[in-house]
């Protein structure tokens, strides 16, 4: 038996296009790179394209993509610059939170103690005047201011407080009685 033996040169068609394809790439590098290679890349004379014509190259598309680039790195850089002096604020105003609830309680625990002596201090003396014989008292509440002679006598009881009105002037036991019964005027009734 024998075998058949084609007269077909092995590889030429697909030779030949390999061949084609290579020279115009080379072709192509040889064009686009030799600008880029040459010594003196500034042309002497400047060809004028047409406005809407001009396609960047791959040089000035590589620069303004870093470029851009850059600015994204800043702006990223800034943000979280920002973020981290948020984070500090944060915790500045939380520190500052807790020294004001701290302190604000310890305000209230002042003015508590405050307000009991005071209390005190105003339930001793009412006790004083009302323990005095009411012609001396009456002689004392009649130097007072009626606003504050008025208090002391609110918190006698009825008798001793009656005792220290009869002994001073008519005027000022009007003035004074006058504060004592509008004093809960403006509280509400309901």
């Amino acid at each position: 038996m024998k075998t058949r033996q084609s007269n077909k040169p092995k590889g030429g068609v697909l030779a030949v296009i390999s061949l084609l394809m290579i020279g115009s790439a080379a072709i192509r590098v040889g064009l686009e790179a030799g600008p880029a290679l040459a010594k003196n890349p500034e042309p002497t004379v400047k060809q004028a394209k047409p406005e809407g014509m001009e396609k960047p190259g791959a040089q000035e598309l590589l620069t303004e993509l870093l470029r851009r680039e850059a600015a994204l790195e800043k702006r990223e850089a800034a943000a979280i610059d920002k973020e981290k002096a948020l984070e500090i604020a944060e915790q500045a105003i939380e520190t500052r939170m807790v020294a004001m609830q701290a302190a604000e309680e310890n305000l209230r625990e002042t003015l508590a103690y405050a307000e009991k002596a005071a209390e005190t201090d105003l339930t001793r003396l009412t006790d004083v005047y009302q323990s005095m014989k009411p012609k001396d008292a009456a002689a004392l509440f009649e130097t007072m201011d009626p606003g504050f002679a008025a208090g002391f006598l609110s918190r006698m009881p009825a008798d001793a407080a009656a005792g220290v009105l009869a002994g001073i002037s008519p005027e000022a036991a009007y003035t004074i009685s006058v504060i004592m019964a509008g004093r809960n005027a403006a509280a509400p009734q309901e």
